[in-house]
């Protein structure tokens, strides 16, 4: 089940209004393979940027999470739903980014967060920035949650492994698994 569709299921018809569709991911450690310069490359010697082009044309999607505000049963909600198809849903910069701000406007507008897990973990090809986005998210979900008393609610799909778990997955009081 892709991102789109789970979007789908729990929001209201037209509600849905996306955050931050126009975020795309910068090959800021400029990651390649030593092979990259040769004619014919397989999957495994592209280029990051390659294969952020090609996640990019086959998902439809600028990275591996959606974001937005929509109802929930007339209920106005925040969600962030991955995308495993997008890089095994890994996580780097704009992930992060974009999973801390849809939190931060949750919080300014009282809103509950329902966040859809499913993801392979940190993406390697941003090293320490993919890193970094773990604190970022924890920090934010931190004031939401325990600074401000709102609801946050971590929905884990199959498969979700690595860092992600422990970025927002395990930080929510309410957890949901589904396969």
């Amino acid at each position: 089940m892709n991102s789109s569709d789970r979007i789908e299921l729990p929001i209201d018809r037209d509600t849905w209004r996306p955050m931050d569709e126009d975020m795309y991911t910068l090959d800021v450690l400029q990651f390649h393979s030593e092979n990259e310069i040769e004619e014919h490359l397989d999957s495994e010697d592209e280029s990051y940027k390659d294969h952020i082009t090609f996640y990019q044309i086959e998902t439809g999607l600028t990275d591996a999470i959606q974001t937005g505000i929509g109802q929930l049963n007339g209920i106005p909600i925040a969600l962030g739903v991955m995308d495993f198809k997008f890089m095994g849903g890994s996580m780097g910069s704009v992930v992060g980014e974009k999973i801390t701000r849809l939190i931060e406007r949750a919080t300014a507008e009282s809103l509950p967060v329902i966040m859809v897990c499913a993801s392979g973990g940190a993406r390697m090809q941003e090293g320490s920035f993919s890193l970094m986005q773990m604190a970022k998210i924890a920090s934010a979900l931190y004031i939401h949650q325990k600074d401000k008393k709102l609801l946050y609610i971590s929905i884990l799909t199959s498969p979700t492994t690595g860092g992600v778990t422990a970025s927002f997955w395990h930080v929510g009081r309410y957890y949901y698994c589904r396969t």
